[in-house]
């Protein structure tokens, strides 16, 4: 699989989606109000990144953010660096 290249800031966008997806299952429903709003938040930065509008900025792209981020959040969870 060709690996994509991505802006830092990007990817740590990404990566900071899927903490807080993560950190939104984690919390009672009175609680949810402030995560549903970062995720909307990070979504809006993601999806008006510079970078897609580049050549590179590709569906097929997309979907290699997201796989690359959500392994390296993994990890970070795995090794107890996970908690942002």
């Amino acid at each position: 699989m060709d690996r994509h290249t991505f802006p830092p800031d990007l990817l740590e966008t990404q990566e900071a989606w899927y903490v807080t997806y993560r950190q939104l299952a984690d919390v009672p429903m009175t609680g949810a109000a402030a995560h549903r709003r970062r995720l909307l938040r990070l979504s809006r930065m993601i999806a008006a990144h510079p970078f897609w509008q580049t050549s590179a900025g590709t569906p097929a792209a997309r979907v290699a953010l997201k796989e690359q981020a959500r392994a390296r959040t993994a990890e970070a969870i795995r090794s107890g660096a996970g908690r942002r």
